[in-house]
């Protein structure tokens, strides 16, 4: 593997002078973030060596390089899930290329289903800590030590300090952020009555089918990782109305903005 992360790097590295700062993972309904973004050079997914392809609709299936919020990014438009076949490394595998490409700091964005009462759909989470329930890891098999340590600590997957500092930038732009758990599922089907049950009983706030494997990765390889979540949809009892993958795009569309705010005004305070 660390051969195919290399080769990608070095292609990417041929094609633009460029020194990243930032990665940027853009979820389902959000890819119009890079809007915000003053773009200098784009790379189609299925023009990368080794790189897998976006089958999903609202990931158009980008590398973006540009500057946003005065920091050098890498955004990623479009992402890969386990449901789509990959296995978790094919999915996690541009997360390694970031990183080899000089990212230090990971920001994630995805759409998830609020399974705390207290959240309305259309709400944007912070991420504070999540639950696998995916029943595997990327990191299963044999360890690159030249990526990172065979037992990588996780006692602080998302940063605390960008964490609060993100709720502070909420504050003062008097946009409403919850702070909750993100239970990472495998998917491709929403859950059931039974299921948002069982999954907010493991103490999540909010459930979907992404970002863990990719903050596992990342921390495996020392980055540090934010991330934000936009309630798309209620798993909550009493609350739970059949859900199509558009509606969920639609409410993750309308959040852009809010969460483009918050993401720029923290790039500006570090």
């Amino acid at each position: 593997m660390l051969e195919k992360i290399k080769e990608t790097v070095e292609f990417i590295q041929s094609k633009l002078e460029f020194n990243p700062e930032v990665g940027i993972i853009l979820g389902t309904g959000l890819g119009g973030l890079t809007k915000e973004i003053n773009i200098e050079f784009e790379i189609e997914y299925k023009d990368i060596p080794n790189f897998p392809v976006s089958t999903v609709e609202g990931h158009r299936g980008a590398l973006i390089f540009g500057e946003f919020a005065g920091k050098k990014v890498i955004a990623m438009q479009g992402r890969f899930h386990y449901y789509e076949g990959y296995t978790m490394q094919e999915t996690t595998f541009p997360v390694r290329v970031l990183k080899l490409l000089g990212i230090e700091l990971l920001i994630v964005s995805n759409a998830s289903g609020g399974i705390n009462p207290d959240f309305s759909v259309g709400d944007i989470m912070v991420i504070n800590d999540h639950i696998n329930l995916f029943g595997t890891s990327p990191l299963i098999g044999k360890n690159i030590s030249e990526l990172g340590p065979r037992f990588p600590d996780m006692s602080e997957a998302y940063d605390k300090k960008l964490i609060a500092k993100a709720l502070e930038i909420g504050n003062k732009l008097n946009i409403k952020l919850r702070k909750g758990i993100y239970a990472g599922v495998t998917g491709p089907t929403f859950e059931t009555p039974a299921e948002y049950f069982y999954i907010r009983s493991t103490g999540a706030d909010a459930v979907g089918m992404s970002t863990v494997p990719e903050v596992i990765v990342a921390r495996h390889m020392n980055m540090t990782c934010f991330a934000l979540s936009v309630i798309t949809d209620s798993g909550v009892p009493g609350e739970i109305v059949e859900v199509s993958h558009e509606e969920v795009q639609e409410v993750a569309s309308k959040a852009e903005s809010k969460m483009a705010l918050v993401i720029a005004e923290l790039l500006k305070s570090i």
